[in-house]
């Protein structure tokens, strides 16, 4: 009897999803717990594995379309793949092959007499290479007879999208001019035509010209999150600059010695993190979130850290970073980091953030205004540290200088309390000796 290939529970919040690659096509053999589909949600990609051996069925649900859950995706068909389905498959093309092996044979013996093999070229979907790419693209390719194996892909693991083959294409078969056919023998050749007057060149089809892409499930919700945290919010942002020359004095005077105990790097997201929770600490107002007409506020500090990936940013959340030691934040960032970048964050690790730090400075970006990550309250981001002059004393010093800024709900925050978070963290950065005592 079949097994119904159903939408998994998606956690908290999520009710729908997108298929994304189907990494199976019907008549696959398919191994008890392996994956056979990605499923994409708002926060991060789902595998869907097979319940038991067998050889993939009907796939009713196909790449792009929404689904819930519980919805059936597709069907398994227990047990070993012999099934009619697929023996009828064999036995029509093993019978087509005959005629052809025999036709080549003799074209093959005529044109190549020293029985030198020539070579070949495995047909479309039939290589390694066709579980990199969804059943719509293998049939694409199928249909133009493309080696999947030569396409290089770009998609999540080196899957083979659309574009990747209609790429692949447009370099295989370039437009070119229709060849002049030879005159027949004994006939005068053609007067060559009068060469025709020019004209101005002609864009090429608006099709060569622009290109549409379906945006993730991911992306939607961020473009829907940060245009309801600007509409629902009274968002302002407010900017101060933190000379980081003890910050980096530390870090350079410790780093080797704190890699070699802890096995992370000793940097700035952890000063950052520390000095956020000391500022925190001191505006509790900030470490809040708006329910109706309630303030709730948080006694924890679970501070979120985006993080930039391919399919758009996250913000996964170390738990109580207030009671972490600068290497357990180090590692934490670390280790969330690169789960987010490697497509492995569970849902539980990207809710429940009360405050959130950007880092546009790895980037380059010298100053900013980031979009409040809903329904908290406040979020700071980071920028790029510069060489600059300033005044020191009455003197001009040269000091590795970051702005930051912070951007707030002011229905919650009121502008004086903003500037004084903000001053908090500037004092704790400047003297980081007394993040061990208030972050």
């Amino acid at each position: 009897m079949a097994i119904e290939i159903k939408v998994p529970a998606l956690g908290e919040s999520l009710v729908d999803a997108v298929v994304g690659q189907w990494l199976k096509a019907e008549g696959d053999e398919v191994s008890q717990g392996e994956t056979i589909l990605e499923l994409e949600t708002d926060k991060v990609n789902l595998d869907v594995a097979a319940e038991a051996d067998g050889v993939m069925g009907a796939i009713q649900k196909q790449e792009g379309d929404v689904v819930t859950v519980g919805e059936v995706l597709g069907t398994l068909e227990p047990g070993a793949a012999t099934s009619a389905a697929s023996n009828g498959r064999s036995d029509a093309a093993e019978a087509a092959a005959v005629p052809a092996a025999v036709e080549s044979k003799a074209e093959s013996a005529e044109k190549n007499p020293a029985g030198v093999a020539p070579a070949t070229t495995a047909p479309a979907g039939d290589d390694s290479s066709a579980g990199r790419a969804a059943p719509a693209v293998r049939r694409m390719a199928e249909e133009h007879n493309i080696d999947l194996a030569q396409v290089d892909g770009t998609g999540p693991a080196g899957r083979i999208t659309r574009d990747d083959l209609m790429g692949f294409l447009a370099k295989q078969h370039p437009a070119a001019p229709a060849p002049t056919p030879a005159p027949e023998r004994g006939t005068q050749p053609a007067a060559a035509p009068a060469p025709a007057p020019q004209k101005a060149p002609v864009p090429s089809a608006q099709s060569d010209r622009e290109e549409r892409v379906r945006l993730s499930r991911r992306r939607q919700t961020i473009a829907s999150r940060l245009v309801e945290a600007q509409h629902t919010a009274a968002m302002l942002t407010t900017f101060n600059e933190v000379d980081m020359s003890a910050v980096m004095e530390i870090r350079a005077r410790r780093k080797e010695a704190f890699k070699e105990a802890h096995g992370v790097n000793l940097g700035f997201m952890s000063f950052f993190t520390k000095a956020v929770v000391g500022a925190l600490k001191a505006f509790p107002d900030v470490n809040s979130e708006l329910d109706g007409d309630e303030l709730v506020l948080k006694k924890y500090y679970d501070i979120g850290i985006a993080v930039g990936t391919e399919q758009g940013l996250v913000v996964p959340v170390v738990r109580d970073a207030d009671r972490k030691s600068f290497a357990g934040i180090e590692k934490d960032i670390k280790e969330l980091a690169t789960r987010a970048r490697d497509g492995k964050l569970t849902i539980p690790e990207l809710q429940g953030g009360t405050f959130t730090i950007t880092n546009g400075g790895v980037y380059g970006s010298l100053l900013s205004t980031p979009i409040l990550n809903t329904p908290q309250v406040g979020i700071l981001g980071m920028h790029n540290i510069q060489q600059r002059p300033i005044a020191v004393d009455g003197e001009v010093r040269i000091r590795p200088m970051m702005y930051i800024a912070l951007s707030y709900d002011h229905r919650v925050v009121d502008g004086a309390t903003s500037v004084q978070f903000l001053v908090k963290i500037k004092e704790l950065l400047e003297d980081p000796e007394t993040l061990l005592l208030e972050g």
